[in-house]
Order: C-alpha cells, then structure tokens, then sequence
C-alpha cells in the first residue's frame, strides 16, 4: 500500500475547503493563494488552482475582478459571493463533523 497516494487523496479532499477559507478572509489574487497554501504546508500547483477557481467562479461561488497592474499584464482577484459564502458555511459545518469524529476515533 502507498501512503503517498493516500495522503494525496486526503490533501485533495480538502484543497476547495482551504481555498475558500483564503478567498473567504480577503479579496486574493491567485498567487497570492499559492503562497498562503504553501506557507501552511499544502502546496498547491498553479495548474491545480486556476482550473479550481475556474470550476467554483461558473457554480456562482466566486466573482472576480480585473485590476491594472504596474509591473505587467491585469490581474484577476476573486471573492466569495453571497452563494460562496452559504456554500463555505455548509463546508465548514461538514469539516468539523469529520475533524471531530476522526480525532474521536483516531485518540490513543
């Protein structure tokens, strides 16, 4: 058995929950996602992410906007809409159910 296939499949059910959380607190641009993700140690490929943000901006869950850039092309930062944020909420309900009954069980 690989336990690295394993901890890859349980990194990717949480990866939509994490990016949410981030966009959630602030407006974001995408690396900036990318560096958040990274610093708390689930690092996440730039062609995992934009297909995701993509994914969740067509289910009405985020919105963007464009912003001129001095140092190169715009950028596109995103925020939860008000279905995003129902959406999270429901998330973050399941998260904790799983997280609380997964510590249950897992304890020594």
């Amino acid at each position: 058995m690989n336990t690295e296939n394993t901890s890859s499949q349980m990194r990717k059910g949480v990866l939509e929950f994490c990016i949410l959380s981030i966009i959630r607190k602030s407006e974001v641009y995408p690396s900036d996602i990318i560096e958040q993700m990274k610093a708390a140690g689930l690092s996440i490929l730039e062609g995992t992410l934009y297909p995701l943000l993509t994914r969740l901006k067509n289910a009405e869950l985020l919105s963007y906007r464009w912003e001129e850039s001095a140092t190169g092309p715009p950028r596109k930062y995103f925020s939860l809409t008000d279905k995003g944020e129902t959406f999270y909420q429901e998330l973050q309900q399941t998260w904790k159910q799983l997280s609380d009954a997964v510590h249950q069980i897992t304890q020594e």
